[in-house]
């Protein structure tokens, strides 16, 4: 019997993992992910940080191969293909599509001078209003950072893309963008909408390194014979969906209408919120861009909250005090013997970049009040997981003064919120309701591809086979200890 089958490719900055998705019953067909350990970012310089997009399209192919072994996929079976990817990167194609450089990947600190200084000389008021952000450490102000301090490599650009069109380009081998992509890169111009001409203006950048943009459900291309040949995939297979990874996340919990919420915690932390209007926060530590289902006539805007050092900061612990020796389920159980808020111990986790939620500025990771006759590996575990949730916290208290309404909050149970102590800390320190799927953002491109060929008429049944796992609500008899422990966290933070 001739099954109907999705893949979905979500290219993180720590993996690549690859979804096959059974699209009548919603249910997962096979999966893999590649490397088994995090895969490498390079530093060249303190604040840097870079991948060769090569190492991406490498374990693609890798996970392809091995969800074919496993699944035995049938000519004709795959219906389409979605795209899920690290945001705010840059990838530079000269006129042949080869990489001119390395990607100066999200949490690449470089470019905020750039940014803050274009943020002052455009004005604050343009940025935010046009905008919706300062230019910030987004794509457009790497760019131009190549364009002062790389000029020669600046010269050989014909296009710039993201690290998910990168991705589409070698499937398909068309350049193309998404309005969600440009909005993330900051190059939109939201009361416009479209591209922001005296965005480009000010940094000199020429229109045409922009490739077009289509709609993130819509047909993008087919597969090449030349893709085909390398992932063993029949030719001609549509992509038909492609979306940054926490835009994506949200779609993957069925986040798509105004006051409905969804969180990760890989790499990085985040929380994303859905608004009909283009909120902005004044200190641009928050940021707003286009949702995947935004259209003119029904506006839909992802308000995003980022902390860099969050899964980062648990391997970093990990590394620390174990390495391939301790498991992750072993840690967790270890930072549970310790009572909330660590007997005075306190990790800021600003460890990865400059901070967004800190106006763009590189505080670094701080282990504070540390009693060397009192702490030990376990004190420095739960510290570790709570100061992850205390700096979503003070990212929440921003979005709260934005006017969102934080009360649900969904989320695949996957990495931190597979520990219970970092899910207790995040629902009694927020005082939210946390709700659990069994998705993540390979399976949430999948569905998104489902949409994206006309599969699935509409979103809801693009949600088949999606199930709440379980969900947590805060307990009275927590949330006193669990706001002291914030505020301990909160005063050492201002106190840097």
């Amino acid at each position: 019997m001739m099954r109907e089958l999705l893949i979905g490719y979500d290219i993180g900055s720590s993996s690549v993992k690859t979804t096959l998705l059974n699209a009548q019953t919603g249910t997962v067909v096979a999966s893999a992910t590649r490397p088994g350990e995090e895969m490498v970012i390079e530093s060249p310089q303190v604040g840097w940080a870079e991948q060769d997009p090569a190492t991406w399209w490498k374990y693609i192919q890798e996970t392809t191969l091995l969800i074919r072994q496993e699944a035995a996929i049938k000519p004709g079976e795959v219906l389409g293909i979605g795209i899920s990817y690290q945001m705010h990167g840059l990838v530079m194609l000269d006129k042949q599509r080869e990489v001119i450089r390395p990607s100066i990947i999200w949490c690449d600190s470089r470019a905020v001078g750039i940014g803050n200084k274009a943020f002052q000389e455009m004005g604050e008021s343009y940025c935010l209003e046009h905008l919706l952000n300062s230019p910030g450490n987004f794509t457009a102000s790497k760019l131009r950072w190549v364009k002062e301090h790389e000029p020669a490599n600046f010269d050989r650009v014909d296009k710039i893309m993201l690290p998910g069109d990168y991705i589409a380009m070698k499937l398909t081998g068309e350049v193309l963008t998404s309005e969600t992509g440009l909005s993330e890169g900051i190059f939109w111009d939201f009361p416009q909408n479209g591209v922001s001409q005296r965005l480009l203006d000010y940094y000199g950048l020429p229109l045409s390194v922009l490739p077009d943009a289509v709609p993130s459900f819509s047909f993008q291309g087919r597969l090449s014979s030349a893709a085909s040949a390398l992932l063993g995939l029949e030719s001609r297979i549509p992509v038909t969906y492609r979306a940054g990874d926490q835009p994506n996340n949200a779609f993957s919990l069925n986040v798509l209408e105004a006051g409905e919420l969804a969180t990760t915690a890989g790499t990085s932390g985040t929380v994303y919120g859905v608004s009909p209007r283009p909120v902005y926060d004044p200190a641009s530590r928050v940021n707003t861009f286009v949702h995947v289902n935004h259209q003119k006539k029904d506006p839909r805007y992802g308000v995003l909250l980022c902390v860099n050092g969050t899964g980062i900061l648990n391997s970093w612990i990990k590394r620390l005090i174990g390495g391939a020796s301790i498991s992750y389920d072993q840690m967790n159980a270890l930072a549970a013997e310790v009572p909330i808020g660590s007997e005075g111990l306190s990790f800021i986790p600003f460890g990865n970049g400059a901070e967004r939620i800190m106006e763009n500025r590189q505080v670094d990771a701080h282990l504070q009040g540390l009693n060397l006759l009192k702490h030990d590996k376990r004190h420095v575990l739960r510290a570790g997981q709570e100061g992850i949730v205390s700096a979503l916290t003070f990212g929440f208290n921003i979005m709260k003064g934005m006017g969102l309404n934080l009360k649900t909050v969904k989320a695949g149970k996957a990495n931190m919120f597979l520990s219970p102590v970092f899910r207790e800390a995040f629902v009694n320190m927020n005082e939210v309701v946390l709700e659990l799927y069994n998705t993540d953002g390979a399976q949430g491109a999948a569905r998104g591809a489902g949409i994206g060929t006309g599969y699935y008429d509409s979103a809801k049944e693009a949600f088949v086979g999606l199930e709440k796992v379980t969900d947590l609500e805060p307990r009275a008899v927590l949330i006193d200890a669990y706001a002291e422990a914030y505020h301990v966290w909160e005063r050492r933070l201002k106190n840097l």
